[in-house]
């Protein structure tokens, strides 16, 4: 067992990461197809095929989902990668040809580095060469590679976000998370309560108390609408029907709640997708809900636990003990 979202059977996880600026795009392959549901909380999402999951709409299952940086221009990555599923024949079946479906979402890195440098159409394809069911690679890799968190007190005391993944079990159930941390807010470790990354002392050299984020004055943070955005998917290998996946995708919010703080704000575009895969029958939604969201808070510390260190934004390892 990996410890990682690829524990859930029939999920393979792909990075592309672009050495030219820290960005990249992340696609979770489910080739046999997942039955999906959505739930976007952020005020300021971008996404692609979300209106697809919604339960009462037709189709049942996807193939992929992309998440990617480079604002709404990373939405290209989606391109690739049902490029990549029409090669393999892989897609809803229609009368003329099968047709992939492949929802994806993006978070704003364009901070970081040449803003013109951003994952494209030729990066989606790759991440999908890259696929497997081994462990999750974490840290500052794909969809994480350019991600910041903790910019509460500007960007210029913020720190380097990441991706992280984690599973939980119980019994034969199996259910993943896979999380790109990209908050405005600081992020928090559920089992101690502090903080372990987000905004640091003016110096630079510690992190802010809690009390300096929300008794400063009023500002914008220096951040625009949709700068900030945390992005998740979360599977199981429970059968379950679409709106049971939609409600797995809205609890799974809850570990945005307990390792985020504040979170879901209006300079946020947070999304959890969920997938099952359906190899299992007889799992309860509450207790797949319960450790959705379980792992989701998980996923969230390793994202930047795991991260490294770029120009302007140190990683939690380079400044905690």
């Amino acid at each position: 067992m990996t410890g990682t979202l690829t524990d859930v059977p029939g999920i393979k996880v792909g990075h592309f990461t672009d050495s030219r600026r820290p960005t990249g795009c992340t696609v979770v392959l489910t080739e046999e197809g997942a039955v999906a549901g959505v739930d976007v909380r952020g005020s300021a999402p971008g996404t692609r095929e979300t209106d697809l999951l919604n339960p009462i709409n037709a189709v049942e299952e996807i193939h992929a989902v992309v998440l990617s940086g480079g604002s709404a221009f990373g939405l290209d990555t989606a391109c690739g990668v049902v490029r990549f599923l029409e090669e393999k024949g892989i897609g809803y079946p229609t009368r003329i040809v099968p047709i992939p479906i492949v929802p994806a979402a993006i978070l704003f890195d364009l901070a970081l580095g040449d803003p013109a440098i951003r994952p494209d159409c030729q990066a989606g394809y790759q991440a999908c060469l890259n696929a497997n069911s081994g462990p999750v690679e974490e840290g500052s890799v794909g969809c994480g590679a350019g991600a910041t968190v903790g910019k509460l007190l500007g960007p210029e005391r913020a720190m380097k976000g990441g991706l992280g993944s984690a599973a939980v079990r119980a019994g034969d159930l199996v259910v993943g998370a896979l999380v790109a941390v990209n908050s405005l807010g600081n992020v928090i470790d559920p089992e101690t309560g502090k903080i372990v990354a987000g905004a640091r002392t003016p110096d630079g050299r510690r992190l802010a108390p809690r009390e300096a984020v929300f008794d400063a004055p009023y500002r914008p943070f220096g951040q625009l609408p949709g700068e900030n955005t945390t992005l998740a998917v979360v599977a199981t290998n429970a059968r379950l029907n679409k709106p049971a996946m939609t409600k797995i995708a809205q609890m799974s919010h809850d570990g945005f709640a307990r390792a985020i703080n504040p979170v879901h704000l209006p300079f946020d575009g947070d999304v959890v997708f969920a997938l099952s895969t359906g190899r299992i029958e007889g799992a309860g939604l509450s207790q797949v809900g319960m450790l959705a969201a379980e792992a989701t808070a998980l996923a969230i510390v390793r994202a930047v636990t795991r991260a490294t260190s770029v120009p302007g934004y140190p990683a939690c390892r380079d400044l905690l003990p």
